[in-house]
């Protein structure tokens, strides 16, 4: 049913401007790999560092070891390390510096609470991402550096890790003695939709005898075998049906009570595994090297052991063969101990032995557990990290790092001016206050309830004789509703829908509001309370996030959508990626969609072709970046009844009295203003993150935000007029 246009009144308004996220993403970016790597050869020869604008994780999560990936790139870039499993940088050698600002104590839920004072940071910065809550050191696991720990119990080690409630025990339980039966453990791992996943494991007894060798088939779709490292290939893991649930069964079977696990960066394994075993012995962290640092198993294997082992001739590691070498290594430690380990002046011989090799082989720093800091020292670099003095970290001590400690913010943002331009790599941290357990409950409470007020309209008045199906259908075109009720209230019926997104509900107050409906003159508006007196202002700034232009908001997607728009490819230069949500429970895809594009322009052109006679969609910039929308998946969704008030608690009414400099949402303005200045003053070619790690503590959890772009990356020379990318070379088909 197509409504009628009032002839005076209001006009129907277009939709505007940017970028969503679906609210039910389910899948992972397909072909991005091949793509990235044939965009990097059709670059125009001037050449500037620039950021892929499709993020690989599949629910916009990025850990704490991908940011690190992408520090670590960054400094020393493809020809010793693997292009991060998350996002791409291309020409990663014309970036100039790399900047890190981190705002202790802030998280998402601050950024989003305080978005319009954030005005800097949400335009400047195209790339946003959602990051785990912070372990007991943020800066340990984004730099790489690794805790000094041999021995130990393996659940303490890993508190901080993401998920780790869903691993599993070994239920070995019982006590250690000098006769306890030592195992080798090696894992080979892939890169899937997910992050890093087993592939293969191998499990050697005592005496040298493989216990077990198997191949493992990842739960999740594999974008990189990472067959240099692993050996495996997909011919041959095309075949295997083992998954991960039956080699966690099986090794509780063959481990006895009192078992040993010998490993090579083992904690590494053992999340592969996703398991937990109390004893462990790591060979990595047996014949540690000064600073923590570790070495490589292959220079251990020749340096104590005379063997050589991982040999460039063979394709991948011999997982057997690795595992079976860190048990030799343990042997041979708990044998003659660490006077004689101390006697043999590895780190000189290591000194000696990288001279003699060329400095930037794969093989040279490739090791996943190598840190930033070893990076640097590898090309004569220091990092520079700014702080307060009360917030020093394990990356204080640390001997490649020139550590400055101020007495207060302020501070820090003086050295910061002086001291950023001397160094390749700069961390700088300033320092908030978190709030109360009891004021973040309501911050989260209300945040909920104002995304929901947002996504709701009200429409009416309708005639008592409306036909009440072609309503529904009409208000179902703009987007997938959650809610739709009648209101009888009022002296004529009214509808209020409540939608999934907040594109729909923003589609349907431009579409209908003063539109004659069923014979009608129709209001379509959202529910006014005090959450949504500045919803208008907030949609616009939405609109203006650097991280929506481009993008594209659709709605009455048929089922063969995406087959016929990519046989029409050719009328939609710069398309980038295609996220299409389907319902979680029943896995059918949604009536919805999102495009996002390389520019602005080639956005509205598309919009307007699948708007028009032709397509005869419905559709809007969207508004919503990608990671928002999956975090607000996760909200449950709050409503209440209209008029109902909610009262900020005295706690914050008095942090507004005292105006305080540091409390949040003033430093919010105050800060972003500051780190504005200072992004100003970097060079041009300079990669700059802002990451507001999250908050962890016995009250609850708060998930991280990062933000990062390359300044002037804008300006890089991408054509003007973008050749069609093919249906193959799409680089996040999302389904």
């Amino acid at each position: 049913m197509e409504p009628e246009r009032k002839r005076s009144g209001s006009t129907l308004k277009k939709g505007r401007k940017r970028r969503l996220i679906p609210s039910k993403v389910v899948g992972a970016a397909e072909a991005t790999r091949s793509h990235w790597d044939l965009e990097e050869k059709q670059q125009p020869i001037a050449k500037k560092a620039r950021l892929s604008t499709v993020l690989f994780a599949e629910n916009c999560e990025v850990t704490h070891g991908q940011l690190c990936e992408l520090l670590k790139y960054a400094v020393l870039g493809k020809s010793s390390f693997p292009k991060p499993s998350w996002c791409q940088l291309f020409h990663q050698n014309h970036l100039k510096n790399v900047v890190v600002f981190i705002l202790q104590g802030l998280s998402q839920l601050h950024f989003y609470k305080f978005y319009l004072e954030f005005g800097f940071l949400r335009k400047a910065f195209k790339h946003k991402f959602r990051m785990p809550p912070p372990s007991s050191d943020f800066l340990a696991d984004i730099i790489g550096l690794q805790k000094k720990q041999i021995i130990g119990n393996l659940p303490k080690a890993m508190e901080g890790f993401l998920d780790c409630e869903n691993f599993v025990p070994t239920k070995c339980n019982g006590s250690v003695t000098d006769n306890s039966p030592l195992f080798g453990l090696d894992c080979e791992m892939c890169l899937t939709s997910k992050g890093r996943e087993l592939t293969r494991i191998s499990l050697v007894a005592e005496g040298g005898g493989c216990v077990m060798d198997e191949l493992v088939k990842p739960d999740n779709k594999i974008v990189d075998y990472l067959t240099s490292f692993s050996g495996i290939t997909k011919k041959i893991l095309n075949p295997v049906t083992t998954k991960l649930k039956d080699v966690q069964r099986r090794l509780k079977i063959l481990l006895p009570p009192d078992a040993v696990l010998v490993g090579h960066s083992l904690d590494l394994d053992l999340r592969a595994l996703k398991m937990i075993h109390p004893y462990v012995i790591d060979t990595s962290l047996l014949y540690v090297r000064e600073q923590g640092r570790r070495f490589k198993l292959k220079f251990l294997a020749k340096a104590i052991l005379g063997k050589d082992i991982q040999c460039p001739d063979r394709l991948g590691h011999d997982a057997t063969e690795d595992a079976r070498t860190t048990l030799e290594l343990a042997r041979y430690f708990l044998k003659y101990g660490p006077k004689k380990i101390a006697e043999l002046n590895l780190e000189a011989l290591f000194s000696y032995q990288e001279s003699q090799e060329p400095r930037n082989t794969a093989e040279g720093v490739q090791r996943l557990n190598t840190s930033v800091l070893e990076c640097l020292d590898s090309v004569g670099q220091k990092l520079l990290f700014l702080t307060q003095e009360a917030d020093a970290s394990a990356l204080s001590s640390s001997k490649n790092c020139q550590t400055i400690k101020c007495l207060s913010n302020k501070e820090v943002l003086e050295q910061a001016r002086v001291e950023i331009p001397l160094f390749p790599f700069s961390i700088v941290q300033f320092s908030f206050e978190p709030f109360s357990p009891n004021l973040t409950q309501e911050m989260n409470k209300r945040i909920k309830i104002k995304w929901t007020e947002m996504s709701t309209v009200y429409a009416g008045p309708f005639n008592k004789n409306c036909n009440l199906s072609a309503l529904k259908r009409l208000f179902k075109s703009f987007g997938p509703v959650q809610l739709m009720t009648l209101v009888l209230e009022t002296h004529q019926p009214h509808l209020c829908i409540q939608y999934e997104v907040l594109e729909a509900a923003q589609l349907a107050i431009e579409s209908l509001d003063g539109v004659l409906v069923e014979g009608s003159c129709i209001k379509v508006q959202r529910p006014v309370t005090e959450l949504t007196l500045d919803c208008d202002t907030l949609v616009n700034e939405l609109e203006q996030d650097s991280e929506n232009r481009g993008t594209i908001y659709l709605s009455g997607v048929s089922e063969t959508f995406k087959e016929h728009l990519l046989q029409h490819c050719s009328i939609f230069l710069g398309l980038e990626a295609m996220i299409l949500p389907k319902d979680l429970k029943s896995g059918k895809q949604k009536g919805y969609c999102f495009l996002r594009f390389k520019t602005f322009g080639s956005a509205q052109r598309a919009l307007n072709i699948l708007t028009g006679k032709d397509w005869k969609l419905r559709g809007r910039h969207a508004l919503t970046p990608r990671h928002l929308h999956a975090w607000l998946r996760g909200l449950a969704r709050e409503s209440r009844l209209p008029g109902v008030r909610v009262i900020p608690p005295p706690s914050e009414q008095e942090a507004w009295q005292m105006l305080n400099v540091d409390h949040p949402k003033i430093a919010a303005w105050h800060w972003g203003r500051k780190i504005e200045k200072l992004y100003h003053n970097l060079c041009p070619g300079t990669l700059c993150l802002i990451l507001l790690p999250g908050t962890k503590s016995t009250h609850g959890s708060l998930s991280g935000l990062g933000l990062m772009g390359i300044k002037d990356e804008e300006e890089s020379t991408i054509p003007q007029t973008c050749v069609c990318e093919s249906a193959h070379h799409l680089p996040g088909v999302i389904s």
